[in-house]
């Protein structure tokens, strides 16, 4: 009889000790759990458009790539044709251009409802044309070669028949963005103009001209194949209509063999 509480004495440290050895092992079953476990990666948000600057800074003189590009007179442009952002009127996905011909606008869609609107010249008349197309080369300040259908029209261009040197003066600017169709170029171009007053009016021979200081800008955002969607108006009905009517004359000889092409 007397050892029978030794004996419960011994069993109750067992069942302690047992239960604190089934306590450690869950516990460390526990914290091999947790240490095992991958947090999930924080979501990062896409960076804001970036301001554009003032008027004066954006159309300033400047060096691009050797060349030395006059200022823009700003005090003699419509404000409206003035690179800006604007909330996106077209409805299209981020990384779509849409030119609105009607309005002299280029669109360059962007993410958050937004996009920014850049102000252009389009095809004089018998040279306008609305369609789709997409940007597959680009060139920065590219040799000027006339097509022969041109030449024979002014020949006075019949000097540069074998190409125009890049510069401030080139019909070309200081960037061409050569747009294809089905994997074909269509002799349509985004480019540049030392013409500047002719932004917002009809003077070209079917092309989309940009000042030097725009056509810079875009093509700094252009860095894959681009859709571009040349429509008579922004309506749903211009959407409709906004169907392939070749009517503007090559600008140029072709896609130059130094050109950027974009994958």
């Amino acid at each position: 009889m007397s050892e029978i509480p030794l004996f419960s004495e011994r069993l109750n440290r067992r069942v302690f000790l047992g239960a604190s050895a089934l306590g450690a092992a869950a516990l460390a079953v526990s914290g091999c759990t947790t240490t095992d476990v991958t947090p999930a990666p924080p979501v990062v948000a896409a960076p804001p458009e970036p301001a554009l600057g003032d008027t004066a800074t954006m159309y300033t003189a400047r060096t691009d790539e050797g060349f030395q590009l006059p200022a823009i007179p700003v005090a003699k442009l419509d404000p409206k044709y003035v690179r800006q952002i604007v909330a996106d009127p077209t409805g299209e996905k981020p990384g779509t251009i849409v030119v609105d011909v009607s309005e002299h606008f280029l669109y360059l869609v962007r993410d958050g409802g937004k996009a920014i609107r850049y102000g252009v010249s389009l095809g004089k008349a018998g040279f306008g044309w609305t369609g789709s197309a997409v940007i597959q080369a680009r060139k920065k300040w590219p040799v000027w070669t006339p097509p022969p259908e041109m030449i024979k029209r002014r020949p006075e261009l019949a000097k540069f028949k074998d190409g125009m040197p890049p510069g401030p003066q080139s019909p070309l600017g200081a960037r061409a963005l050569y747009l294809f169709r089905d994997g074909k170029d269509t002799m349509y171009r985004l480019h540049g103009t030392p013409e500047w007053d002719s932004i917002g009016k009809n003077a070209s021979s079917g092309c989309v001209r940009f000042m030097n200081q725009d056509i810079i800008d875009l093509y700094s955002r252009v860095n894959g194949p681009a859709p571009v969607f040349v429509r008579p108006n922004l309506s749903a009905a211009g959407k409709i209509m906004a169907v392939s009517s070749r009517t503007a004359e090559p600008i140029d000889a072709g896609v130059p063999k130094d050109a950027e092409f974009l994958k």
